[in-house]
């Protein structure tokens, strides 16, 4: 016999199409995404099933890309309630759910991280600008690092090649793959941010925006920067071993070791809490999740999940997750993401 929870989970899958031996077992939240918001959702949800009588949410960090995907693939129980995103969904994503029939999303954002370069506390801490990063790191560079140069297959084998006052360090980087938000955010904010500082290369958005972003947002393939996957916590591990190489991962988690690792000063900026929360840090983004509307009332304590984590005390100024690392939004800002868990307004775009 069916325990009633398990019974109402299976005719509520009858009304999301079909019962399967899955749908039965559906009485859990389903998340996906980011691996920079895994680690704050994961305290919500661990204090959402010890607190609440609803079960304590499954999570799975599957990357920004990656989470939205199965996200928008439909409606019903095998499909996800909730995706997490290190950055804005895509109009090319919400158009894709649309296609696939999921129509009712409500955004919210949580607050901000910053995105850091790092390197063991072994080493030395380096100093570096938009502009390194980019001639560092781009699968393409003009010509001898000067504007107006051929842009050239990137000849950099090490810091020194790249800026004569940084030490002559292989260049190796350890970071997210494609499917990875940090991984968007990081050729957004920081390798075009440095790609641009070349004029003859910003010319090319006015003339030639495909080209523009190829080469702005271009990651090098030859080994000096290795795809790590969507595990940071390994990324951390591995620079503890290695003192020569960086990493580029989520501000939450040099927070976390900061015992071990140690941020690089961007653009004569350090990645600290307090220039994150201000915007002073140049490599710093938003952080999401996106609510599938549909499954609210079938899978249980979605609603109740989404207002915990926009609770006061969890993202709010002097909330827990502000101990996880998570940089709070401005007052205005995070009323308007609370009165949004109490009405779920749909998201236009």
């Amino acid at each position: 016999m069916l325990k009633k929870s398990s019974l109402m989970v299976a005719v509520a899958a009858v009304a999301l199409g079909g019962v399967t031996a899955e749908a039965v077992a559906r009485d859990k939240i389903r998340i996906v995404g980011s691996s920079t918001v895994y680690p704050f959702a994961t305290v919500v949800a661990e204090r959402f099933g010890k607190g609440s009588k609803f079960q304590t949410p499954v999570i799975e960090s599957t990357g920004s890309g990656g989470g939205l995907k199965l996200f928008c693939a439909g409606v019903g129980v095998n499909h996800p309630d909730i995706t997490n995103a290190s950055r804005r969904i895509k109009k090319s994503e919400f158009n894709n759910c649309q296609k696939n029939g999921v129509k009712g999303i409500t955004e919210f954002k949580i607050g901000y991280d910053g995105i850091v370069i790092a390197n063991s506390k072994k080493a030395k801490r380096l100093t570096l600008t938009r502009k390194d990063i980019f001639l560092a790191l781009a699968k393409v560079v003009p010509e001898g690092n000067k504007d107006g140069g051929k842009l050239i297959p990137n000849p950099n084998k090490t810091w020194k090649d790249v800026n004569p006052s940084l030490p002559a360090l292989k260049i190796e980087v350890l970071g997210p793959p494609p499917t990875s938000g940090t991984r968007d955010a990081f050729a957004e904010l920081a390798l075009e941010g440095g790609c641009k500082k070349f004029k003859s290369i910003a010319a090319l958005k006015k003339t030639d925006r495909k080209k523009y972003k190829a080469v702005c947002h271009g990651v090098r393939e030859d080994g000096a920067y290795v795809e790590a996957g969507e595990n940071d916590n390994l990324i951390v591990q591995k620079l503890e071993a290695n003192p020569d190489a960086l990493g580029v991962f989520g501000f939450s988690f040099l927070d976390q070791n900061s015992d071990k690792v140690q941020g690089s000063i961007v653009d004569g900026v350090t990645p600290t809490f307090e220039n994150i929360s201000a915007q002073k840090y140049p490599v710093s983004r938003s952080l999401f999740f996106y609510v599938k509307k549909a499954h609210i009332g079938q899978i249980p304590g979605i609603k109740e999940y989404v207002q915990a984590f926009m609770d006061a005390k969890a993202s709010g100024n002097d909330g827990y997750l502000g101990d996880k690392g998570l940089i709070p939004l401005p007052a205005g800002e995070y009323k308007k993401y609370q009165a949004a868990a109490k009405t779920l307004p749909d998201l236009k775009m």
